[in-house]
């Protein structure tokens, strides 16, 4: 394993520390590399009015893209069991880096699942199926 993948791993279990998970208890952390090599990290966040809420994956691309950074590489995702990314999740991952690696851990870091955006969501929908003319 490479040292990038191994300090993503270390950040994303890190990240699901500060889960805010009352209702679920499904704790999860997500640390993403920029093309740029920065490193943001998210955490699922829970509320009772349950669509609310957001997913670590998203909470790590929103931190990115608010500081200016839409280029991503690879996002390591951790839960207990090493759960895939939610269809909205993958949506959003989608919309800025189809080809990003996907790297899906449990909190032992061991690997679960390697594969890319486009292998969890194949003929996702994009920009460019927008049709900008009326």
């Amino acid at each position: 394993m490479n040292d990038n993948l191994t300090i993503l791993i270390g950040k994303a279990i890190a990240a699901s520390r500060n889960a805010y998970v009352p209702y679920s208890n499904y704790r999860v952390g997500a640390a993403l590399l920029s093309t740029d090599s920065n490193v943001y990290t998210g955490c699922n966040v829970e509320n009772s009015a349950y669509p609310a809420g957001i997913c670590a994956e998203r909470t790590a691309i929103v931190k990115a893209v608010s500081e200016g950074v839409q280029n991503f590489k690879t996002i390591v995702v951790a839960t207990k069991n090493g759960g895939s990314p939610c269809g909205i999740c993958r949506q959003v991952m989608n919309e800025f880096a189809p080809n990003m690696r996907v790297v899906m851990v449990n909190f032992e870091g061991a690997i679960v699942i390697d594969t890319t955006v486009e292998g969890l969501l194949p003929h996702g929908f994009s920009k460019d199926k927008l049709d900008s003319t009326d």
